[in-house]
């Protein structure tokens, strides 16, 4: 198979990973209290364009998103407007307890600066074998596109791919030895 064709195959298995949030996990820091980040994550709320993920205190939101089952992520979707959209964004695999004191104390996995399409719905494609076994992801969301105090995302779409189930059979044969 050559690289073109398992990149399209990666395409084609890709599904939205909003059912495989831990919602009970969910959290978002900096953000106000009239217009949280179900807004922007939630099926429903994520369509309707007059529902906005809305920072507070300044322009800075850090999102902590954990998953019921390990997944591979391939791409994010994150859509806002042309002056208060986010404009760079940090993402973290597995890193729990993350806070605004220690954000820029670890390297992200990757990291996306969001063009005016990116902002219309364009995914933006991850490092992909950076985010194989993906428990938890935090989105860090550093400015937005016009440096304004509110930073608004009215979408947050995870895609990416449940990793298969390990045999434990397998796995305890080789602990016994």
């Amino acid at each position: 198979m050559s690289a073109a064709e398992s990149a399209t195959a990666i395409q084609r298995n890709q599904v939205d990973l909003l059912d495989f949030i831990d919602w009970s996990g969910v959290e978002c820091l900096n953000q106000s209290s009239s217009h949280s980040l179900s807004n922007a994550l939630k099926q429903g709320y994520r369509e309707d364009e007059g529902l906005n993920l809305e920072s507070d205190a300044d322009e800075q939101l850090l999102i902590y998103i954990p998953f019921t089952q390990v997944i591979k992520l391939h791409s994010v979707v994150l859509i806002g407007s042309e002056e208060e959209g986010p404009k760079t964004v940090k993402l973290f695999a597995n890193r729990e307890h993350m806070g605004f004191s220690n954000v820029s104390d670890f390297p992200p996995s990757d990291t996306a600066v969001l063009s005016s399409d990116n902002l219309k719905g364009k995914p933006v494609v991850l490092k992909y074998v950076k985010f194989q076994n993906v428990r938890s992801l935090t989105i860090f969301i550093e400015d937005n596109q016009s440096g304004s105090e509110i930073t608004k995302v009215q979408k947050i779409a995870l895609y990416g791919s449940t990793v298969e189930t390990t045999d434990m059979k397998g796995l305890k044969k080789i602990e016994d030895h």
